[in-house]
């Protein structure tokens, strides 16, 4: 812990703009995008990361979701965009000399990431296991469908599989219609950013113990998180679930008179405005329609009038009333209009890759303070370094003077074995989803967290209450608060006094980080800006996460997970191609998050080296743009405009979800079945699984392209067979059989999967108010702890203020019985007094 007037640390004289993991070395041995943008995050913020591949390359080298033809000797466009700056050596995995001279390149790296599906990863010496023992005092992040443990751990997966299994395309969908996936492959996106942020977590505690660790990453339990606002805790506090069926948002993306607009409708205010608008005042009037459920209900009445409301008029006209009403509003983008937003344009927040010349966002954080990003490289070609020896020599550049003592560094803080970040200190001024899971993952690895509220207006979280507006402590009984605020610790301060802004500022002397996701204005408004705040504590960071940026054309826009999927492209690609497209709902929040504390992690270790704090801008909408990135890529490189194709994918065919049979209703079984055939074994294997049958014994069907090209033929096959049969009984013999499927669950009856309880997933706590919680856990386990992520519920309304000024800023009782009768701080919201 730094105090305001801590001197420099370590490593002070390191030059000003170098990456702040310059001399990290990282040994890549995964292969696809969940790696491949792991790794990738990695290498821009300094690491330098080597590709071991087998002979016939990374598999990614020859993969372009438009089917583009590539040249013999020609690099996909995606792989190019997740390469940018790596480097590559061949490893024969047959030849047990090329084995041991990966092992000098193995024995070098600080980190190792490792996915399954290469001929080199499956070699009995580079299995996680066996690289954790021969790699003590290195980082092993292995990435897998449904992590190295459980009972599922070799069960087959797909992207639709996986988002089958976390409720997602339960919720999402059009009334008779099937459920509905969210396209482009989000598992493996957001995997791939989960095990980034738990590799620099398990660097942070090496740099203080010397030691490596295994960090197993389920690609499923990641997943899990970001499909829905914590489901199972909800259930767990209301007894029922907040979602039992499709609830997508209407209005959500409606038709204009020419293209698409995007709305997030989520606020009852923000549906009055919508009404007015569209010039609907009647609607406004009807308080049965303040809620997604209200009008869901009476979705075939509103929806063609919306509809009809909105084609009357052009997107531009439609997004320039919307915002002079401050309705959270965006443009539908896609591959080949994002570029072109005059928002993104100004900002430059895409730019030409260096071995391609498509264009690709940049990097999803802006770092200031004499820190900065790497500079996009060029891909490698496959083995353009040759292994010499089996030292590794000249494969990993030299370190940098600081960078030699990496292993032995302390990091600054009092960390202990189990807990990387004890002896951190973190200022919250976050509210709803994204920000508080900055300072969540802090604290569930052991910082000290305070999470700022003011009485006068409470986390608006707070407000999706189970309990009645006026009922007694109703503002404790939201679980979707509790969701992401556990572990920390509560302070409800009045920001708008003068007293309140003061002690807001101490605080601020005393902590490492400031943490805000408000708008623009606000940490100014409250004299909380980061040059005066630093002038005080040199060895500040400071991460805000305005919605688009604190500058460019769209700075004042409201901006929700919602529209950023819309504006990003991610919704481009959801929905059924005859429909419009369907926003995913939720899933840039939790990425919004996770790529911030990322970039929170690059400024702890900036500070590491140079003893010099810095001011970092996280946008939410970045990393919206880099999770949509083969969009832009695809239209950019080859012209192709990637398509929306329901249940369909570039990746497997057949792909779909099927009507099963009535099962034997329980909570296990479902109406829908996913089913995916990712190879030709797996459609041998689905051939065997349905009897062979005459439809399926076609030549032209063992290769992908023929199965793509009949997939309507396949379809109904397929859907005729599983409507005879009992959705959860067939996916486990489809399975057993080799080939991916899943029952199409919903998200609150994730906490019966038998692998997540296996892996401990849900954790349960004891809240003061409530009772019994049980929360989602953390996608990634930990060799060296902790064993359990949520230690202690989300706090009660100013539940640790006199902890707080007490134990950080000294006050003695009296002068907080002062601020308390002042209504600086408070433990009730403004206006509600105790039940007699």
């Amino acid at each position: 812990m730094r105090d305001g007037n801590s001197g420099a640390g370590p490593g002070a004289d390191v030059a000003a703009g170098t990456p702040p993991l310059s001399g990290f070395r990282v040994a890549d041995l995964s292969t696809g995008i969940g790696g491949g943008y792991c790794t990738k995050l990695l290498v821009d913020g300094g690491a330098t990361v080597v590709k071991l591949e087998p002979p016939e390359g990374d598999a990614l080298r020859r993969w372009t979701a438009s089917g583009q033809p590539l040249g013999n000797d020609e690099d996909g466009a995606l792989f190019r965009f997740l390469a940018a700056g790596k480097r590559s050596v061949v490893v024969d995995p047959l030849d047990p000399a090329c084995i041991a001279q990966a092992r000098g390149v193995l024995d070098a790296a600080d980190a190792v990431i490792w996915t399954a599906g290469s001929r080199l990863a499956a070699h009995p010496e580079l299995q996680p296991a066996a690289l954790r023992q021969a790699l003590p005092r290195a980082i092993v992040t292995a990435i897998t469908p449904f992590g190295l443990t459980g009972p599922w751990a070799d069960r087959p997966s797909s992207d639709l599989v996986l988002q089958a299994l976390t409720g997602g395309p339960a919720i999402r969908g059009l009334p008779g219609r099937p459920p509905i996936a969210t396209g482009g492959q989000p598992s493996e996106w957001v995997a791939g950013t989960f095990a980034a942020l738990g590799t620099l977590a398990a660097r942070h505690r090496a740099l203080a113990t010397g030691a490596g660790e295994l960090l197993d990453v389920s690609m499923f339990e990641s997943l899990l998180l970001t499909q829905d606002l914590y489901p199972v805790t909800y259930c767990s506090v209301a007894g029922h679930p907040w979602r039992a069926g499709k609830t997508p948002n209407m209005p959500g993306i409606e038709p204009t008179a020419d293209g698409y607009i995007g709305l997030a409708v989520v606020t009852a205010q923000n549906w009055h405005d919508f009404c007015v608008l569209i010039g609907r005042s009647d609607w406004a009037e009807d308080e049965s329609l303040y809620t997604y459920k209200g009008r869901w209900a009476r979705w075939l009445e509103l929806i063609p009038a919306i509809r009809a409301a909105t084609q009357a008029r052009s997107t531009a006209e439609l997004l320039e009333t919307a915002a002079l009403l401050r309705l959270p509003v965006a443009p539908v983008g896609n591959g080949a209009t994002v570029p072109q937003f005059d928002h993104f344009a100004e900002r430059g927040d895409y730019v030409r890759n260096p071995s391609g010349g498509f264009l690709q966002p940049v990097v999803p954080y802006r770092l200031s303070g004499g820190a900065a990003p790497r500079p996009f490289g060029p891909a490698p070609s496959l083995g353009e370094l040759e292994l010499e020896c089996a030292s590794g020599a000249g494969v990993w550049p030299g370190r940098e003077a600081d960078a030699t003592a990496v292993r032995s560094a302390a990091a600054g803080t009092a960390a202990t074995a189990s807990l990387p970040f004890h002896g951190l200190r973190v200022l919250e001024f976050t509210a709803f989803w994204a920000g508080p899971l900055v300072g969540q993952f802090f604290a569930m690895l052991g910082a000290e967290v305070i999470h700022v509220e003011s009485p006068a207006h409470i986390d608006g979280l707070r407000g999706h209450t189970l309990r009645a507006v006026g009922e007694e402590l109703w503002w404790e009984w939201s679980p979707l608060f509790m969701g992401p605020n556990t572990n920390k610790r509560g302070l409800a301060l009045d920001l708008q006094s003068d007293a309140g802004r003061e002690i807001a500022r101490q605080l601020a002397a005393r902590c490492d980080f400031v943490l805000d996701n408000f708008s623009p204005r606000v940490l100014e408004q409250w004299g909380l800006d980061y040059p005066d705040l630093s002038h005080a504590h040199p060895g500040l960071i400071m991460l805000r996460m305005p919605a688009f940026g604190l500058g460019g054309p769209w700075r004042d826009r409201i901006g929700f997970a919602y529209t950023m999927e819309q504006v990003s492209g991610m919704a481009w690609l959801t929905g059924e191609p005859d429909e419009p497209p369907l926003t995913p709902n939720g899933i840039c929040d939790a990425m919004a998050g996770t790529h911030a504390t990322i970039a929170a992690l690059l400024g702890l270790e900036h500070r590491r080296r140079t003893g010099r704090g810095l001011f970092i801008e996280v946008p939410m909408v970045g990393s919206a743009l880099n999770l949509a990135a083969e969009q832009v890529v695809e239209y950019s490189a080859y012209g192709r405009l990637l398509q929306r194709s329901g249940n369909r994918s570039p990746v497997a065919a057949p792909q779909n979800i099927y009507r099963c049979a009535a099962g034997d209703g329980s909570a296990a079984d479902g109406e829908w079945i996913a089913v995916a055939v990712c190879g030709e074994a797996q459609w041998q294997a689905l051939r065997r699984a349905l009897g062979d049958p005459s439809w399926a014994r076609d030549e032209s069907l063992c290769t992908a392209a023929g199965r793509r090209l009949a997939q309507d033929q396949l379809d109904a096959g397929i859907a005729a067979w599983c409507a005879t049969r009992p959705a959860a009984a067939t996916a486990e013999m489809l399975c057993t059989a080799g080939v991916p499927a899943a029952v199409v669950v919903l998200p609150y009856q994730t906490r019966l999967n038998q692998q997540l309880q296996a892996r401990g997933f849900f954790e349960p706590l004891q809240h003061p108010v409530v009772g019994p919680v049980l929360h989602e856990g953390w996608p990634g386990r930990f060799s060296a702890g902790p064993q359990r992520f949520h230690r202690a519920p989300a706090p009660t309304l100013g539940q640790h203020n006199r902890e707080i000024l007490s134990s950080v800023l000294g006050m003695s009782d009296a002068e907080i019985s002062a601020l308390e009768a002042a209504g600086v701080i408070g433990s009730r919201p403004v206006g509600q007094q105790r039940a007699r």
